[in-house]
């Protein structure tokens, strides 16, 4: 299956969450066993002969692919997770939204020193979830290997605030 063909498999939904925003709605894709192996093939493939000891994903459809593809590179899987979703002992980030704040938390374990991280999410829209969830992986010393997308919307040029970091993206929407 090609890009073409995954693209056509995800479904544009207008005004949601909020008026104004074109919502590209991965269920659709999730559903097609064949167009959802494929992506994580596709993601994972791109890292393959890398040593990834751990994938991260992100709450919450980073969780889908992150731990698919963990399974197809033999690594563990971490989830980052919106602030009191991780029982034990977390750290925590604040980040900037279009519209207000939001903070994320990793298990202060999650990550040793020196281990190389693939974090994956199913979208780059504007950049800052992921960029707090880096800053995460390097305080806890993790050495970010990649940062995998299924979905990036280069018009929002969220790959700007990865700049320091190899972001891999699988559908682009210009």
């Amino acid at each position: 299956m090609d890009v073409a063909e995954l693209r056509s498999k995800i479904r544009d939904i207008k005004d949601f969450p909020t008026e104004g925003i074109l919502f590209k709605d991965i269920t659709t894709l999730l559903k097609d066993a064949p167009a959802f192996r494929t992506v994580v093939e596709l993601l994972a493939s791109r890292y393959g002969q890398e040593r990834v000891d751990v994938v991260v994903g992100i709450e919450s459809r980073g969780f889908i692919f992150g731990g698919a593809v963990a399974h197809q590179l033999g690594a563990g899987f971490v989830p980052v997770r919106k602030l009191g979703k991780l029982p034990g002992k977390t750290i925590e980030v604040e980040y900037e939204l279009e519209y207000g704040r939001d903070a994320l938390a990793i298990h202060e374990d999650a990550v040793q020193p020196g281990q190389r991280v693939l974090v994956v999410d199913d979208l780059l829209a504007t950049g800052g979830t992921m960029a707090a969830t880096l800053r995460l992986i390097e305080q806890l010393g993790g050495q970010v290997a990649g940062v995998a997308f299924m979905i990036e919307l280069a018009f929002l040029k969220g790959r700007d605030k990865l700049k320091h970091h190899p972001v891999h993206s699988i559908i682009v929407y210009e």
